[in-house]
This record gives C-alpha cells, sequence and structure tokens, in this order.
C-alpha cells in the first residue's frame, strides 16, 4: 500500500502521462478511415490502460484481495460511491464498452466526422483524443481519491475524506 503522500503524486503523474500516451494511440486510430475500427482500438486500450492505472494505485483487483477485507471493503464502497466500477474490480470488455457508451455522443461524433473530407479525420482524431483522456482522467483522479484516503492518519469513513480537488 502506498503510504507517502509524496509516492502518491508521483504515481498521479506518471498515470496522466501514461494516459497522455494512449490517447494519441486513440487518436491515430481514429483517423483511419474504417468504421468502427477507433470503437475497438478504444476498447482494447482501455482494457489494458484502467487496470494498470488501478495497478500503480495499488487498487487492482489482485491488490485490493490482499487488504485487510475491513479495508477491502471500504475500498469498494467508495469507488462504488464515486461511480467507479473498476477500483478493486477485474476490468472486463463489458465493463469498458459502460464506461464508452458514458462518452458515447463524443465517440459518435468522431465516427460520423472521419467520413467528411480533408478536416473530418482531423476531427474524429481530436475528438478520440478527448475522450480517452477523459476516461482515463477521471480514473486516475478515482484511485488517487481512494488511496490518499488509505494513506496513514486518514479516514476512511467518508469517501472523499483526505482529499483535496486537483481536477
Amino acid at each position: 500500500m502506498i503510504t507517502r503522500l509524496e509516492d502518491l503524486e508521483r504515481v498521479r503523474t506518471e498515470c496522466r502521462a501514461l494516459v497522455t500516451k494512449r490517447s494519441l494511440v486513440s487518436a491515430g486510430a481514429a483517423v483511419v478511415p474504417v468504421p468502427g475500427i477507433d470503437l475497438v482500438a478504444d476498447v482494447g486500450l482501455l482494457t489494458s490502460l484502467l487496470p494498470q492505472i488501478s495497478a500503480k494505485f495499488e487498487l487492482d483487483h489482485d491488490q485490493v484481495q490482499k487488504l485487510e477485507p475491513k479495508i477491502a471493503q471500504q475500498v469498494l464502497v467508495m469507488a462504488s460511491s464515486m461511480g467507479n466500477n473498476v477500483i478493486g474490480r477485474t476490468v472486463t470488455k463489458r465493463i469498458v464498452t459502460s464506461l464508452l457508451r458514458r462518452v458515447g455522443a463524443r465517440v459518435a461524433a468522431g465516427s460520423v466526422a472521419k467520413f467528411v473530407p480533408f478536416i473530418g479525420s482531423a476531427v474524429a482524431a481530436g475528438i478520440s483524443f478527448g475522450a480517452m483522456k477523459l476516461v482515463g482522467n477521471a480514473h486516475i483522479e478515482d484511485c488517487y481519491k481512494t488511496a490518499r484516503a488509505l494513506l496513514p492518519g486518514a479516514t476512511l469513513d467518508t469517501p472523499g475524506a483526505g482529499t483535496a480537488s486537483h481536477r
């Protein structure tokens, strides 16, 4: 378990860089004028990215299962209260598809935009990049808040305990 705020901040910064790299890959896939290829790429990228982020914060399924049962339960409750169904759980394509539905209008607009001559591909890439950043960074912040609440001295009674807003 992460025990120092400095380590937690470092992990957060590393994860943001990772999300940016994956977002660039997503944008590249959005440029390809094949229907649905961007969605398939995004599902694949998020299926590996979200567990990586959770693992860096020591909040993936296996790591949470190794925590003291009371703390593990509190982690899952905190994650659920934030609307996060990834922290402490095994990430499946179904979960990722559900997350993408939340940003569905952007994804759909990007899919349609790529067929507009010249600027359509750039628009689709920008939308795809933005959607991937949105999902990835939201997961980082949820993991950050959860891990920060687990720091020594923090209380686990409320989901936002011991956190500051950094969005």
